[in-house]
């Protein structure tokens, strides 16, 4: 196990793990929603998780940028931003 995750890249492996983070996060939250039964609380609980959702995204992106940033031109990169600035507005508004 230990040589596998040698060959791994740094910046994949802490990407994975801020995906796997935050898909522990979604697990709890599915099992608080079932376990309260309540459909206020439900709600309440999706509000919570809109907020970890693009933090997860925006550092999840920001890592790999910046592992990236010398292979990009400056204009890919500002299209990155661009994108990722119109994703977290269609999530917000």
């Amino acid at each position: 196990m230990k040589q596998w995750l040698d060959h791994l890249n740094g910046t994949v492996l802490t990407m994975a793990c801020l995906r796997f983070i935050s898909s522990f996060i979604e697990f709890i939250a599915a099992i608080l929603i079932v376990t309260n039964n309540d459909v206020k609380k439900a709600l309440m609980i999706n509000g919570m998780l809109a907020l970890v959702g693009p933090i997860v995204m925006v550092s999840s992106f920001t890592i790999g940028l910046v592992s990236v940033a010398d292979q990009l031109s400056f204009g890919k990169l500002i299209m990155i931003i661009v994108g990722v600035l119109f994703i977290l507005i269609g999530v917000f508004k």
